[in-house]
């Protein structure tokens, strides 16, 4: 099929989905009325602050994003997508874009540290759309943004150079850095782990805490990789974690296979909270145990950022009292990159939010509505915060009886998915496996769910409760 068949097949497959997704759920093209139209102030310009002023500006609200930033670099490396999410995208007709820039991986491999050898593997590539019913993308970071700044950019005003010092949630009201005070009606805070918001909410007891662990990331031309056999293999276009002793290495290729993802996390002492480029000499000294492989595409990294992975414990709330302010994202559930689902649950917080709000009629029912995002919410994105940290269990145990049992389980599931791979029926469920990606009732907890559908479900049973409880204040 030619490309420009495809893409017209791609767009009728979105706008017939959207159209069947707006009948089923009744949402979508929703606009409030003007009397229950907000002013919104979202703080923070990233992937969740970008969604959440694209769905309530297309929902009718009068939002503005500020950020401290005095321009949105498309920096950072790459980012995967999985179908809970890519669901939401192709839904809101971002279809075409995840396809141009991201890559679909044919499959995933954990491998012993020292030798590369496969210990658990999965199946990917048109398999997890058939699974769950959406692609599953890796991309680089900063394409992810840029796709969805453009998005939003009708429905919103960006303000840069706009950092927030200060949030009322009683008047309710921000204070920017130049003095300036901006009243509002709901303010938002998606300004990440190291939130200013939520120390409004909580204080500033309940900041992130650094987990003794830091990240290397960095970015390899595929091109070069082509010149040695060895590393030529790793091209075929599955994502790799290399598990060893206290660390692991992570690596696929993004932007149409021309760059190699790498993505590292390891012991750091360091109590510097901020990110920072380092000599790639340091990310090669604290990988010298790993197989020459990782040696040789260590080598070819010229320049690495070094990022503190840092964590909280679940918050007991996301909403302010006041019924003005809530959280979103990593300011208030900071999650460890291991099941790779940060951003993802900050695009479901973003568009359980936005689903919400595009069903208010009356102001008065704002503080309910922020209330049921935070019930609809909480249960999902702290169970991801605790299977994330599950993973660095898994992948850094040390070499001993745990390793081996590891190993075991992993090699288990991996001979179940090589028979599946080939036609065979399985009929094991893997639950509980150390390999998390082989575990298909997780998966699908995990990769099958869509936020708009339990939105739904839970207005179908409580919303005529917003809609009078509303009306009457």
């Amino acid at each position: 099929m030619s490309n420009v068949l495809h893409g017209k097949r791609v767009r009728e497959d979105e706008s017939k989905e959207k159209k069947e997704m707006e009948s089923e759920l009744g949402f979508s093209s929703r606009i409030v009325r003007e009397r229950a139209a907000l002013d919104v102030a979202i703080v923070g310009a990233g992937v969740g602050g970008l969604v959440t002023a694209y769905l309530l500006g297309r929902a009718g609200h009068r939002v503005t994003v500020y950020d401290g930033a005095s321009e949105l670099a498309t920096i950072g490396a790459g980012i995967q997508v999985s179908p809970n999410v890519t669901r939401l995208m192709i839904r809101w007709g971002l279809g075409e874009k995840l396809q141009e820039l991201g890559v679909v991986p044919t499959g995933i491999s954990l491998r012993r540290y020292a030798n590369g050898d496969v210990i658990g593997w999965k199946n990917w590539g048109d398999n997890m759309e058939k699974d769950h019913g959406a692609p599953y993308y890796v991309i680089h970071r900063g394409d992810l943004h840029s796709i969805l700044l453009e998005h939003a950019r009708p429905y919103m005003k960006l303000r840069l150079n706009s950092m927030v010092m200060n949030v009322d949630p009683h008047a309710p009201s921000i204070t920017l850095q130049s003095g300036e005070v901006v009243k509002t009606h709901l303010i938002v805070g998606a300004d990440g782990i190291n939130s200013r918001v939520r120390s409004v909410v909580f204080g500033n007891e309940r900041g992130p805490t650094l987990t003794g662990d830091a990240s290397y990331r960095a970015l390899v031309p595929t091109s070069v990789m082509m010149n040695d056999p060895d590393l030529k293999g790793l091209l075929n276009g599955g994502s790799n974690i290399w598990m060893g002793p206290g660390r692991h290495l992570v690596a696929y290729p993004i932007r149409g296979h021309k760059l190699f993802n790498v993505v590292t996390a390891h012991p750091s002492k360091s109590t510097d909270k901020n990110s920072r480029s380092v000599d790639p000499d340091a990310m090669r000294k604290d990988f010298a145990a790993f197989e020459p492989r990782i040696q040789k595409l260590l080598s070819l990294i010229s320049f690495t950022t070094l990022w503190p992975l840092m964590d909280c414990q679940p918050l007991e709330k996301w909403v302010h009292n006041a019924g003005s302010v809530c959280l979103l994202g990593d300011a208030c559930h900071p999650m460890l990159p291991y099941r790779a689902q940060g951003a993802a649950m900050a695009i479901e917080d973003a568009a359980v939010l936005g689903n919400l709000l595009s069903r208010i009629t009356n102001r008065g029912q704002l503080g309910l509505l922020l209330l049921a995002y935070q019930s609809i919410r909480y249960p999902r994105a702290t169970t991801a915060q605790a299977e994330s940290r599950m993973n660095q269990r898994t992948f850094h145990l040390p070499d001993g009886p745990e390793q081996k049992k590891r190993d075991d389980s992993m090699r288990q599931a991996k001979e179940a998915a090589l028979k599946e791979a080939n036609g065979e029926f399985v009929g094991d469920n893997h639950v509980g496996n150390e390999n998390l990606w082989a575990d298909k009732e997780r998966n699908e907890r995990t990769f099958s769910h869509d936020v708009d559908v339990e939105v739904a479900r839970w207005w179908s049973e409580h919303g005529q409760d917003i809609v009078n409880s509303g009306s009457k204040l």
